[in-house]
């Protein structure tokens, strides 16, 4: 992996103070930053990996719903399923955009990795009192294998450009459904799901968490190429070729997982999860069958990565 692919993945701390703040962010492990041209030599010369860029087109970037969990514990009980905010479906829609994350206190290392993720162009404007925790997230990241292999997909949808299909965008992710948006019907080869189809009337839209798990019951668990069990605040991505394949995991839900299970449809090598505030851990409970690959990561925060050689 090239260090130019690895940096241009990473998000990116947008910092306006003088440089006179330089030891704060160094303190906290920040060494790549943006920051408005006049001060960027100045930054430079502090040792400061820094590049330029406007008030006017950080706010020219879109900005981002804060990730989490809406109205956090309230949300939260044996009843009712959390409403996880996530960003990866707008990542997978609008690829190459640009991004901006203005997180509240407690929330930018979980904007990093989600950015990091799905390798998203993102700038973080964070609170002074995030910096060392962002920091130790970015120290993370940038010892992680940077994204670099095609996204996995079960479900082609066919996107309208419409509010109502973004939204079942945004459920499919959240139920960890793998999805790309097309912009026509493919011929064949796989699962496609478009409004107004036999299939899929566009009244199905009304209710887009019933027409969500419509289109999952419609796919079949078992062509599913990712399930995660233990969890409904976890969001997995992956990705892969013929060779090798990756997933990443966020954590939305704001504390530590315990026992998050994995199953992957296909036959991996799979030994440890690199997991944030912990490294290298090995995976528990590891089964190999004919058709599927399953482990379990015993706790995680808020971000982890697997590798996984295919085997042949």
């Amino acid at each position: 992996m090239s260090l130019l692919l690895l940096l241009a993945a990473l998000p990116t701390l947008y910092w306006t103070g003088p440089v006179e703040t330089a030891p704060t962010l160094r303190d906290a492990g920040v060494e790549r930053i943006a920051v408005p041209l006049e001060s960027l030599q100045a930054w430079k010369a502090a040792g400061f990996e820094a590049t330029p860029l406007s008030p006017a087109a950080v706010e020219a970037r879109e900005k981002l719903p804060v990730p989490g969990l809406q109205g956090q514990a309230a949300l939260a009980s044996a009843t009712r399923t959390p409403w996880v905010v996530a960003n990866g479906w707008r990542f997978l829609r609008k690829e190459g955009g640009l991004y901006r994350y203005e997180p509240p206190m407690g929330h930018a290392a979980l904007a990093a990795a989600e950015a990091f993720a799905y390798g998203a162009d993102a700038v973080l404007k964070v609170q002074p009192s995030d910096l060392v925790e962002l920091g130790r997230m970015l120290a993370f990241l940038r010892e992680a294998p940077a994204p670099d292999l095609p996204a996995v997909t079960d479900i082609a949808v066919v996107d309208d450009g419409s509010a109502l299909i973004g939204e079942v965008m945004n459920l499919l992710a959240r139920r960890n459904l793998l999805f790309r948006p097309v912009a026509r019907r493919p011929a064949k080869g796989i699962f496609a799901v478009e409004l107004g189809s036999r299939e899929f009337p566009k009244q199905d839209a009304a209710d887009p968490s019933a027409l969500a798990q419509k289109i999952r019951r419609a796919l079949g668990d078992e062509q599913r190429s990712l399930r995660l069990y233990g969890s409904e605040v976890v969001i997995g991505r992956l990705t892969g070729d013929a060779g090798r394949a990756r997933l990443d995991l966020v954590n939305y839900g704001g504390r530590d997982v315990v026992g998050l299970r994995v199953r992957l449809r296909g036959r991996y090598a799979v030994t440890e999860a690199n997991v944030a505030g912990q490294g290298h851990v090995p995976v528990e409970d590891a089964v190999l069958t004919d058709e599927a690959t399953e482990f379990t990561i015993a706790r995680m925060a808020a971000y982890a990565v697997v590798l996984l050689p295919v085997l042949k």
